[in-house]
Protein backbone atom coordinates (compact mmCIF):
# COMPACT_ATOMS: atom_id res chain seq x y z
CA UNK A 1 0.00 0.00 0.00
CA UNK A 2 1.45 3.26 -1.27
CA UNK A 3 0.51 6.28 1.44
CA UNK A 4 0.87 9.92 0.34
CA UNK A 5 1.90 12.60 2.83
CA UNK A 6 0.60 15.42 0.43
CA UNK A 7 -3.08 13.91 1.76
CA UNK A 8 -4.38 13.11 -2.02
CA UNK A 9 -5.98 9.76 -0.86
CA UNK A 10 -8.91 9.78 1.67
CA UNK A 11 -7.40 7.15 4.53
CA UNK A 12 -9.83 5.77 7.26
CA UNK A 13 -9.27 4.24 10.70
CA UNK A 14 -9.57 0.60 9.02
CA UNK A 15 -7.08 1.10 6.32
CA UNK A 16 -4.92 2.61 8.90
CA UNK A 17 -5.38 -0.36 10.99
CA UNK A 18 -4.64 -2.83 7.79
CA UNK A 19 -1.13 -0.56 6.86
CA UNK A 20 0.16 -0.73 10.80
CA UNK A 21 -0.46 -4.51 10.82
CA UNK A 22 1.53 -5.40 6.98
CA UNK A 23 4.60 -3.86 5.50
CA UNK A 24 3.65 -1.20 3.16
CA UNK A 25 5.78 1.24 0.96
CA UNK A 26 5.79 4.56 2.36
CA UNK A 27 6.11 7.48 0.08
CA UNK A 28 6.89 10.81 1.72
CA UNK A 29 5.91 13.96 -0.52
CA UNK A 30 6.83 16.38 2.62
CA UNK A 31 10.29 16.83 3.89
CA UNK A 32 10.40 20.15 5.40
CA UNK A 33 9.24 20.63 9.34
CA UNK A 34 6.62 22.94 8.49
CA UNK A 35 4.92 20.64 5.66
CA UNK A 36 5.11 17.56 8.24
CA UNK A 37 3.60 19.36 11.11
CA UNK A 38 0.69 20.48 8.40
CA UNK A 39 0.26 17.17 7.70
CA UNK A 40 0.03 15.98 11.26
CA UNK A 41 -2.44 18.41 11.86
CA UNK A 42 -4.86 17.78 8.76
CA UNK A 43 -4.73 14.27 9.33
CA UNK A 44 -5.90 15.04 13.34
CA UNK A 45 -8.99 16.79 11.94
CA UNK A 46 -9.94 14.70 9.58
CA UNK A 47 -10.11 11.28 11.32
CA UNK A 48 -11.47 13.26 14.39
CA UNK A 49 -8.97 12.26 16.74
CA UNK A 50 -10.53 13.84 19.83
CA UNK A 51 -13.75 11.62 19.38
CA UNK A 52 -11.53 8.68 18.68
CA UNK A 53 -11.48 5.66 21.30
CA UNK A 54 -8.41 4.94 23.32
CA UNK A 55 -7.45 1.96 20.76
CA UNK A 56 -8.46 4.38 17.64
CA UNK A 57 -6.26 6.95 19.33
CA UNK A 58 -3.36 4.58 20.04
CA UNK A 59 -3.54 3.42 15.98
CA UNK A 60 -3.32 7.27 14.99
CA UNK A 61 -0.64 8.30 17.34
CA UNK A 62 1.38 5.37 15.62
CA UNK A 63 0.45 5.77 12.02
CA UNK A 64 1.68 9.56 12.73
CA UNK A 65 4.76 8.17 14.19
CA UNK A 66 5.57 5.66 11.48
CA UNK A 67 4.81 8.16 8.77
CA UNK A 68 6.19 11.22 9.78
CA UNK A 69 9.32 9.47 11.40
CA UNK A 70 9.01 11.37 15.04
CA UNK A 71 9.03 9.73 17.76
CA UNK A 72 6.37 8.87 20.09
CA UNK A 73 6.83 11.56 22.77
CA UNK A 74 7.11 14.16 20.17
CA UNK A 75 3.82 12.89 18.34
CA UNK A 76 2.28 13.02 21.97
CA UNK A 77 3.41 17.08 22.03
CA UNK A 78 1.95 17.80 18.52
CA UNK A 79 -1.59 16.33 19.54
CA UNK A 80 -1.65 18.34 23.05
CA UNK A 81 -0.48 21.53 20.86
CA UNK A 82 -3.47 20.69 18.32
CA UNK A 83 -5.65 20.03 20.78
CA UNK A 84 -4.47 22.86 22.89
CA UNK A 85 -4.19 25.80 19.79
CA UNK A 86 -6.14 23.70 17.13
CA UNK A 87 -2.87 24.08 14.96
CA UNK A 88 0.09 22.34 14.29
CA UNK A 89 3.17 24.86 14.05
CA UNK A 90 6.65 24.80 14.38
CA UNK A 91 7.34 27.03 17.43
CA UNK A 92 9.03 30.45 16.27
CA UNK A 93 12.76 30.28 17.83
CA UNK A 94 13.23 33.24 19.93
CA UNK A 95 17.10 34.07 20.72
CA UNK A 96 17.26 35.28 24.55
CA UNK A 97 17.23 38.64 25.48
CA UNK A 98 18.99 39.99 28.32
CA UNK A 99 17.09 42.86 30.12
CA UNK A 100 18.10 46.66 28.94
CA UNK A 101 19.69 48.77 31.45
CA UNK A 102 21.28 51.57 29.73
CA UNK A 103 18.07 53.23 27.67
CA UNK A 104 17.32 55.39 24.50
CA UNK A 105 18.20 58.86 26.80
CA UNK A 106 20.91 57.15 28.27
CA UNK A 107 22.99 56.77 24.91
CA UNK A 108 21.71 60.87 24.36
CA UNK A 109 23.15 61.85 27.81
CA UNK A 110 26.54 60.03 27.29
CA UNK A 111 26.69 61.83 23.56
CA UNK A 112 25.62 64.91 25.13
CA UNK A 113 28.50 64.83 27.45
CA UNK A 114 31.08 63.36 25.07
CA UNK A 115 30.05 66.65 23.02
CA UNK A 116 30.43 69.49 25.61
CA UNK A 117 33.61 67.86 27.15
CA UNK A 118 35.98 67.09 23.66
CA UNK A 119 35.05 62.99 23.63
CA UNK A 120 37.46 62.47 26.72
CA UNK A 121 38.94 59.26 27.79
CA UNK A 122 36.82 56.33 29.08
CA UNK A 123 37.71 56.55 32.68
CA UNK A 124 37.84 60.60 32.61
CA UNK A 125 34.12 60.06 31.52
CA UNK A 126 33.17 58.23 33.57
CA UNK A 127 34.35 60.37 36.53
CA UNK A 128 32.47 62.70 35.03
CA UNK A 129 29.24 61.30 34.80
CA UNK A 130 29.63 60.19 38.49
CA UNK A 131 29.90 63.50 39.69
CA UNK A 132 27.17 64.94 38.34
CA UNK A 133 25.03 62.27 39.80
CA UNK A 134 26.68 62.23 43.27
CA UNK A 135 28.27 65.68 43.39
CA UNK A 136 25.60 67.38 41.89
CA UNK A 137 22.61 65.84 42.08
CA UNK A 138 21.59 65.10 38.56
CA UNK A 139 18.77 62.95 38.61
CA UNK A 140 19.56 61.86 34.88
CA UNK A 141 22.81 60.50 35.21
CA UNK A 142 21.74 57.94 38.06
CA UNK A 143 22.41 54.95 35.63
CA UNK A 144 25.33 56.16 33.51
CA UNK A 145 27.03 57.47 37.12
CA UNK A 146 27.45 53.57 37.90
CA UNK A 147 28.67 52.69 34.28
CA UNK A 148 31.90 50.09 33.77
CA UNK A 149 34.51 51.82 31.20
CA UNK A 150 34.10 48.63 28.88
CA UNK A 151 30.22 49.44 28.87
CA UNK A 152 30.82 52.82 27.90
CA UNK A 153 32.81 52.16 24.75
CA UNK A 154 29.87 49.48 23.33
CA UNK A 155 27.38 52.19 24.35
CA UNK A 156 29.90 54.69 21.91
CA UNK A 157 30.16 52.56 19.27
CA UNK A 158 26.56 52.08 19.05
CA UNK A 159 24.61 53.33 16.06
CA UNK A 160 21.93 55.36 17.65
CA UNK A 161 25.52 57.20 19.68
CA UNK A 162 27.27 58.01 16.43
CA UNK A 163 23.91 59.04 15.20
CA UNK A 164 24.42 62.08 17.86
CA UNK A 165 27.73 62.44 18.06
CA UNK A 166 30.12 61.41 15.05
CA UNK A 167 34.01 62.41 16.36
CA UNK A 168 36.74 62.48 13.37
CA UNK A 169 39.80 61.94 13.74
CA UNK A 170 43.28 62.46 12.20
CA UNK A 171 44.98 59.47 10.31
CA UNK A 172 47.93 58.07 12.43
CA UNK A 173 51.46 57.89 10.85
CA UNK A 174 52.47 54.30 10.88
CA UNK A 175 56.14 54.18 11.07
CA UNK A 176 57.96 52.68 8.08
CA UNK A 177 60.84 50.32 8.76
CA UNK A 178 62.69 52.42 5.60
CA UNK A 179 66.40 54.33 6.28
CA UNK A 180 68.00 54.59 9.36
CA UNK A 181 67.22 57.63 10.93
CA UNK A 182 70.34 59.07 12.19
CA UNK A 183 72.82 62.18 10.39
CA UNK A 184 75.35 60.61 8.10
CA UNK A 185 78.81 60.04 9.22
CA UNK A 186 81.29 60.59 5.96
CA UNK A 187 84.10 60.73 7.93
CA UNK A 188 85.90 63.50 5.46
CA UNK A 189 84.89 61.40 2.44
CA UNK A 190 82.78 62.35 -0.56
CA UNK A 191 79.44 61.08 -1.87
CA UNK A 192 76.93 61.24 1.26
CA UNK A 193 73.65 63.01 -0.62
CA UNK A 194 71.24 65.50 1.50
CA UNK A 195 68.36 65.41 -0.84
CA UNK A 196 65.36 67.66 -0.85
CA UNK A 197 62.28 68.51 -3.43
CA UNK A 198 61.90 72.06 -4.29
CA UNK A 199 58.17 72.76 -5.79
CA UNK A 200 57.90 75.23 -8.67
CA UNK A 201 53.67 76.31 -7.08
CA UNK A 202 50.59 75.97 -8.36
CA UNK A 203 48.04 77.84 -10.61
CA UNK A 204 44.30 77.74 -11.26
CA UNK A 205 44.16 74.17 -9.89
CA UNK A 206 47.59 72.83 -11.89
CA UNK A 207 50.59 71.66 -9.86
CA UNK A 208 54.11 73.28 -11.08
CA UNK A 209 56.76 71.12 -11.69
CA UNK A 210 59.44 70.08 -9.02
CA UNK A 211 63.07 70.65 -9.04
CA UNK A 212 65.22 67.50 -7.38
CA UNK A 213 68.52 68.97 -5.27
CA UNK A 214 71.25 66.98 -4.33
CA UNK A 215 73.98 68.06 -2.71
CA UNK A 216 77.31 66.15 -1.50
CA UNK A 217 78.38 67.04 2.86
CA UNK A 218 82.34 66.92 2.14
CA UNK A 219 82.55 69.06 -0.95
CA UNK A 220 79.47 70.80 -1.65
CA UNK A 221 79.04 69.34 -5.43
CA UNK A 222 75.56 70.14 -6.50
CA UNK A 223 73.04 68.70 -8.97
CA UNK A 224 69.55 69.84 -9.50
CA UNK A 225 67.22 68.06 -11.67
CA UNK A 226 63.53 68.82 -13.20
CA UNK A 227 60.59 66.55 -12.90
CA UNK A 228 56.82 67.29 -13.72
CA UNK A 229 55.72 64.72 -10.83
CA UNK A 230 57.25 63.13 -7.70
CA UNK A 231 55.49 60.48 -8.30
CA UNK A 232 56.92 56.59 -8.87
CA UNK A 233 56.83 57.00 -12.32
CA UNK A 234 58.67 60.00 -13.11
CA UNK A 235 61.03 60.08 -10.00
CA UNK A 236 62.92 56.94 -10.01
CA UNK A 237 64.59 57.68 -13.44
CA UNK A 238 65.33 61.33 -12.19
CA UNK A 239 67.23 59.87 -9.09
CA UNK A 240 69.33 57.59 -11.59
CA UNK A 241 70.37 60.39 -13.67
CA UNK A 242 71.08 62.85 -10.76
CA UNK A 243 73.28 60.03 -8.97
CA UNK A 244 75.00 59.29 -12.74
CA UNK A 245 75.90 63.43 -12.51
CA UNK A 246 78.19 63.05 -9.69
CA UNK A 247 81.72 62.68 -10.99
CA UNK A 248 82.32 60.44 -7.65
CA UNK A 249 80.93 57.02 -6.46
CA UNK A 250 77.63 58.01 -4.02
CA UNK A 251 78.01 56.15 -0.68
CA UNK A 252 74.69 57.74 1.33
CA UNK A 253 71.44 59.23 0.93
CA UNK A 254 70.16 61.43 3.00
CA UNK A 255 66.63 63.18 3.20
CA UNK A 256 63.88 64.11 5.36
CA UNK A 257 60.80 61.79 6.13
CA UNK A 258 58.86 62.51 3.10
CA UNK A 259 57.29 59.44 1.38
CA UNK A 260 58.77 60.79 -2.34
CA UNK A 261 62.10 59.50 -1.15
CA UNK A 262 60.73 57.39 2.05
CA UNK A 263 59.23 54.61 -0.06
CA UNK A 264 60.45 50.61 -1.32
CA UNK A 265 60.85 51.40 -4.85
CA UNK A 266 63.99 54.13 -3.62
CA UNK A 267 64.96 51.29 -1.69
CA UNK A 268 65.42 49.05 -4.21
CA UNK A 269 67.16 51.43 -6.18
CA UNK A 270 69.72 52.44 -3.53
CA UNK A 271 70.09 48.79 -2.77
CA UNK A 272 70.86 47.73 -6.13
CA UNK A 273 74.11 50.36 -6.02
CA UNK A 274 74.63 49.48 -2.73
CA UNK A 275 73.89 53.17 -1.58
CA UNK A 276 73.29 53.56 2.51
CA UNK A 277 69.98 55.24 2.82
CA UNK A 278 69.50 57.92 6.25
CA UNK A 279 66.65 60.02 6.89
CA UNK A 280 66.49 62.90 9.53
CA UNK A 281 65.77 62.77 13.20
CA UNK A 282 62.54 64.35 15.07
CA UNK A 283 63.91 67.76 16.84
CA UNK A 284 66.85 67.80 14.49
CA UNK A 285 66.33 70.19 11.66
CA UNK A 286 70.18 70.55 10.85
CA UNK A 287 70.44 66.91 9.24
CA UNK A 288 69.35 68.39 6.29
CA UNK A 289 69.83 71.81 6.74
CA UNK A 290 72.80 71.94 4.13
CA UNK A 291 70.41 71.51 1.07
CA UNK A 292 67.70 73.64 2.36
CA UNK A 293 70.10 76.25 2.41
CA UNK A 294 71.46 75.42 -1.67
CA UNK A 295 67.35 75.09 -2.10
CA UNK A 296 67.30 79.01 -1.39
CA UNK A 297 71.19 80.18 -2.44
CA UNK A 298 70.57 78.05 -5.85
CA UNK A 299 66.65 77.45 -7.00
CA UNK A 300 65.50 79.87 -5.91
CA UNK A 301 68.20 82.33 -6.92
CA UNK A 302 68.04 81.54 -10.10
CA UNK A 303 64.75 80.19 -10.85
CA UNK A 304 62.71 82.08 -8.72
CA UNK A 305 59.51 81.25 -6.68
CA UNK A 306 56.98 81.95 -9.90
CA UNK A 307 54.72 79.20 -11.05
CA UNK A 308 56.28 77.27 -13.96
CA UNK A 309 53.88 74.36 -15.67
CA UNK A 310 55.09 70.82 -15.33
CA UNK A 311 54.87 70.42 -18.71
CA UNK A 312 58.19 72.74 -18.95
CA UNK A 313 59.85 70.03 -16.64
CA UNK A 314 61.91 68.72 -19.53
CA UNK A 315 63.25 71.97 -20.84
CA UNK A 316 64.01 73.06 -17.38
CA UNK A 317 65.82 69.96 -16.74
CA UNK A 318 68.09 70.20 -19.82
CA UNK A 319 68.87 73.36 -18.36
CA UNK A 320 70.19 72.64 -15.10
CA UNK A 321 72.13 69.62 -16.82
CA UNK A 322 74.12 71.68 -19.81
CA UNK A 323 74.30 74.95 -17.89
CA UNK A 324 73.37 75.24 -14.17
CA UNK A 325 74.97 72.19 -12.37
CA UNK A 326 78.04 73.29 -13.86
CA UNK A 327 78.14 76.36 -13.91
CA UNK A 328 77.54 75.54 -9.39
CA UNK A 329 80.25 73.16 -9.18
CA UNK A 330 82.86 74.64 -11.41
CA UNK A 331 82.50 78.42 -11.14
CA UNK A 332 80.71 79.01 -8.09
CA UNK A 333 82.15 79.89 -4.82
CA UNK A 334 80.75 78.24 -1.62
CA UNK A 335 81.35 79.42 2.10
CA UNK A 336 83.63 76.60 3.38
CA UNK A 337 82.56 76.10 7.61
CA UNK A 338 84.75 75.91 9.92
CA UNK A 339 83.66 74.67 13.57
CA UNK A 340 84.63 76.30 16.53
CA UNK A 341 83.85 74.32 20.23
CA UNK A 342 83.49 76.68 23.07
CA UNK A 343 84.69 74.95 26.94
CA UNK A 344 80.95 74.62 27.65
CA UNK A 345 80.82 72.30 24.34
CA UNK A 346 78.73 74.61 22.35
CA UNK A 347 79.93 74.79 18.44
CA UNK A 348 80.20 77.76 16.37
CA UNK A 349 80.41 77.45 12.67
CA UNK A 350 82.55 80.38 11.37
CA UNK A 351 83.46 80.64 7.56
CA UNK A 352 86.87 82.27 6.46
CA UNK A 353 87.46 80.69 3.03
CA UNK A 354 85.87 80.33 0.11
CA UNK A 355 86.04 77.80 -2.93
CA UNK A 356 84.17 75.91 -5.60
CA UNK A 357 82.97 72.39 -5.27
CA UNK A 358 85.64 71.55 -7.85
CA UNK A 359 88.28 72.89 -5.66
CA UNK A 360 87.03 71.82 -2.37
CA UNK A 361 86.97 67.71 -3.95
CA UNK A 362 90.39 68.31 -5.72
CA UNK A 363 91.84 69.35 -1.90
CA UNK A 364 90.74 65.39 -0.64
CA UNK A 365 93.62 63.47 0.03
CA UNK A 366 93.42 60.98 -2.96
CA UNK A 367 90.46 62.44 -4.54
CA UNK A 368 90.78 60.12 -7.83
CA UNK A 369 90.08 56.94 -6.01
CA UNK A 370 86.47 58.71 -5.23
CA UNK A 371 85.46 59.21 -8.70
CA UNK A 372 83.25 57.03 -10.55
CA UNK A 373 84.73 54.61 -12.86
CA UNK A 374 85.26 56.09 -16.46
CA UNK A 375 85.68 59.49 -14.93
CA UNK A 376 89.12 61.22 -14.38
CA UNK A 377 90.14 64.04 -13.00
CA UNK A 378 92.07 65.33 -16.23
CA UNK A 379 88.56 65.72 -17.66
CA UNK A 380 86.88 67.48 -14.94
CA UNK A 381 89.71 69.83 -14.99
CA UNK A 382 89.18 70.31 -19.08
CA UNK A 383 85.80 71.08 -18.36
CA UNK A 384 86.80 73.83 -15.20
CA UNK A 385 89.09 75.51 -17.66
CA UNK A 386 86.69 76.12 -20.92
CA UNK A 387 85.16 78.76 -19.47
CA UNK A 388 86.43 81.62 -16.69
CA UNK A 389 83.98 82.21 -13.72
CA UNK A 390 82.37 84.89 -15.52
CA UNK A 391 81.85 83.61 -19.01
CA UNK A 392 80.16 80.66 -17.86
CA UNK A 393 78.09 82.88 -15.20
CA UNK A 394 77.04 84.82 -18.54
CA UNK A 395 76.34 81.36 -20.86
CA UNK A 396 74.15 80.22 -18.03
CA UNK A 397 72.01 83.37 -17.30
CA UNK A 398 71.55 83.36 -21.56
CA UNK A 399 70.17 80.44 -21.38
CA UNK A 400 68.10 80.87 -18.92
CA UNK A 401 67.15 83.57 -19.99
CA UNK A 402 65.89 82.07 -23.38
CA UNK A 403 64.27 79.30 -21.44
CA UNK A 404 61.81 81.70 -19.31
CA UNK A 405 61.33 83.32 -22.82
CA UNK A 406 60.28 79.89 -24.10
CA UNK A 407 57.40 79.54 -21.55
CA UNK A 408 55.93 82.87 -22.61
CA UNK A 409 55.92 81.98 -26.54
CA UNK A 410 54.30 78.77 -25.51
CA UNK A 411 51.77 80.29 -23.05
CA UNK A 412 50.75 82.62 -25.67
CA UNK A 413 50.78 80.37 -28.58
Amino acid sequence: MIISMDDSEAISLEQIRAFLAGSGEVRFAGQRREEVYGWVEKTLVRLQYASLDKPGKGSVRQYLSRMTGLSRAQVTRLIALQRRTGRVKAAVYQRTKFATHYTAADVNLLAYVDRAHGNLSGPATCRILEREHCDYGQAAYVRLASISVAHLYRLRNSSAYRKRNTSYQPTRPTPIPIGERRQPQPRGAPGFLRIDTVHQGDQQGRKGLYHINAVDEVTQWEIVAATPQISEIWLLPVLESILEQFPFVIRGFHSDNGSEFINYNVVRLLEKLRIEQTKSRAHHCGDNGLVETKNGAVIRKHIGFGYIDAKHAAAVDQFHREHLNPYVNFHRPCAIPKILTAANGKRRRIYLRWATPFEMFQELPQCEKHLRPRVTLAELERIAQSQSDTEAALAMQNAKRKLFQSFQQRNTA
